[in-house]
C-alpha cells in the first residue's frame, strides 16, 4: 500500500481514511486514479477535488456509511454504488452492531484486496460483464439453518463473516494449526482462485504450472479426503503452507495468496522509506546480505531480487513484533521449491502488468501482425486426416471439460467447492482451513 499526503495540510492519511485528522478536510478514494483524494462539497452529494487541474466531480458511495466506504463515484454516473461495492452481489441483512461492524470490516479488507488488483493491472472483469466466469462476492452469515461456507466457484467468491471475529478466527488458527490467519488472507487466497481460472486454466502457461504444482485434473474432493486421513507429510519442502500441499490448485491459492503479502508489504515498506541495515556485523541466517532498502516496484526485477529485498525486511519485522512481546509477523520459511512457485507466479503477473503499458498497435501493424501469423501457420500446419480433431474442435473439448470440472465443484449439498474451510467427508467433519496457513 502507498503512503498518502492530505493535499490540503500534509498530514500522513491512510488508505481507510474519510476524512484528514489533522484539518478535518473530507476525503475520498478515486479507483481509477488510484488516488486518496481531499474534496469540498459543491452540492448535496457533489464533491470537487481540491487537488489537480482538472475540475473532478464525484459523490459519495451510497454505502458510505453502512460499509464505512470510502471510495468515490463519479458524478455523472448512473451508478449509486462504487466499483468496489458493486462487485458485492449479495450482502447480509445485518440486524446488530457487531454483525454491522463485521460487514464493514470484511468490505474494507476487500476494497484493499482491489486496490491491490488494480495496482497491479490484473484484470477484474465483474459479473455484470461476463454472466458465467465474472468475479462477484457474496458475503454472509452463517446459521444453523443457512450455512456459508468461505470458497470460491466460477468466480464467485463467498467469504464466511464470522472470521471478521477475533476470537472464533484464533479458535479456528489454532485447531487447524496454522501460524497466520487474517480476513485480508483469505480474500486473497480466493481470489488466487479466480485468476486461476482467468490466468492459467487453457493458457500457455498450463503445461509450467503443472511442472511446478501438480496436475489439477486430479479429483479435488478425493485428494481433500486423501489429505486428512494421510496427513500431508513433510510439506515444508515443497509447499508455502500444509493446506497447499493438498491439492494444485490450493497450492496455486496459497502461493498467489503469499505472493501478493511480499508485493504489498515491499510496497508499504518502500513508501515509507523502510531500510534495513543493522549496526552490528551479522550473517543472515539462509546466507547472502542482510542490509536491503525496500523497492516499491518489482515489475522489472527478477524475482531472486525480489526475496533479496524482501527477507531482509522479515527479519527486522519479526524482531520488532517480539520487542514488542508479540508472536514474529512473518511466520514463515521459504523453500527453494516455494520461492520457484512464487517466482513463476511473479512472471505470469509481470507478463500482464507489463502488457498493460505497451501501446495498442496500429491498424497497419495489426495487418502486418496478421499476416505474419497466416504465414506462419502455412509454414507450420501439417495438413490432418478426416478423423482427427482441429483445434475449434480442441477449445470446445476444453471448454466441455472445464464445465464439468465445474459442475463437479458446484457448491451443493453434494460437492463442495474448491476451498472451503469446512467439508464433510463421508459424513466426518474436516477442515480445509482454506487460507491463511501461508496467505493469510
Amino acid at each position: 500500500m502507498r503512503a498518502f499526503a492530505c493535499s490540503h495540510c500534509g498530514q500522513l492519511l491512510f488508505f481507510e481514511n474519510s476524512h484528514c485528522l489533522r484539518c478535518g478536510t473530507t476525503l475520498g478514494f478515486a479507483p481509477e486514479l488510484l488516488e486518496l483524494n481531499a474534496i469540498e462539497p459543491v452540492a448535496w452529494n457533489r464533491y470537487r477535488a481540491l487537488e489537480g487541474t482538472r475540475e473532478q466531480r464525484y459523490k459519495r458511495c451510497a454505502r458510505a456509511s453502512i460499509a464505512s466506504c470510502n471510495w468515490l463515484v463519479a458524478a455523472d454516473s448512473p451508478e449509486e454504488l462504487c466499483l468496489s461495492c458493486r462487485l458485492t452481489k449479495t450482502a447480509p441483512q445485518v440486524r446488530t452492531d457487531i454483525e454491522l461492524r463485521a460487514f464493514a470490516q470484511a468490505e474494507g479488507a476487500k476494497r484493499r484486496l482491489l486496490y491491490q488488483l488494480l495496482d497491479l493491472g490484473l484484470p477484474l472483469v465483474s459479473r455484470d460483464q461476463d454472466d458465467r466466469r465474472g468475479l462477484a462476492f457474496v458475503l454472509g452469515f452463517r446459521s444453523d439453518d443457512k450455512p456459508v461456507i468461505t470458497g470460491h466457484f466460477k468466480g464467485v467468491i463467498t467469504v464466511d463473516l464470522l472470521e471478521c471475529d477475533n476470537v472464533h478466527r484464533e479458535r479456528l488458527r489454532h485447531e487447524f494449526g496454522e501460524p497466520y490467519r487474517t480476513l485480508l488472507g483469505h480474500f486473497r487466497h480466493e481470489i488466487g482462485h479466480y485468476y486461476w481460472d482467468v490466468l492459467i486454466e487453457n493458457k500457455r502457461s498450463l503445461a509450467r504450472f503443472r511442472e511446478l504444482f501438480g496436475d489439477e485434473r486430479v479429483d479435488y474432493r478425493a485428494a481433500l479426503k486423501r489429505n486428512y486421513e494421510n496427513g500431508r507429510g513433510n510439506w515444508s519442502l515443497r509447499h508455502v503452507s500444509s493446506y497447499a500441499a493438498s491439492h494444485p490448485w490450493e497450492d496455486w491459492a496459497e502461493t498467489f495468496a503469499h505472493y501478493l503479502h511480499i508485493r504489498d508489504t515491499l510496497q508499504t515498506a518502500a513508501n515509507f522509506g523502510l531500510r534495513v541495515s543493522p549496526a552490528a556485523q551479522t550473517v543472515p541466517p539462509a546466507g547472502g546480505k542482510l542490509a536491503a532498502r525496500a523497492t516499491e516496484s518489482v515489475t522489472e526485477l527478477d524475482f531472486k531480487h525480489v526475496v533479496a529485498e524482501w527477507l531482509p525486511l522479515t527479519y527486522a519485522f519479526n524482531a520488532a513484533n517480539r520487542s514488542m512481546g508479540k508472536e514474529d509477523l512473518y511466520p514463515f520459511v521459504l523453500a527453494e521449491e516455494v520461492i520457484e512457485k512464487l517466482s513463476f507466479v511473479h512472471d505470469v503477473v509481470r507478463f500482464v502488468e507489463l502488457s498493460q503499458a505497451l501501446p495498442e498497435p496500429s491498424e497497419a501493424e495489426r495487418a502486418e501482425l496478421a499476416l505474419e501469423a497466416s504465414i506462419l501457420r502455412s509454414y507450420t500446419e501439417e495438413p490432418r486426416s478426416s478423423g482427427e480433431r482441429g483445434p475449434d474442435e480442441r477449445a470446445r473439448d476444453g471448454e466441455r471439460a472445464a464445465d464439468e470440472r465445474g459442475q463437479r465443484e458446484a457448491p451443493n449439498q453434494d460437492e463442495p467447492a474448491r476451498d472451503s474451510h469446512v467439508q464433510r467427508v463421508d459424513g466426518e467433519r474436516v477442515s480445509s482451513n482454506g487460507v491463511d496457513t501461508a496467505a493469510a
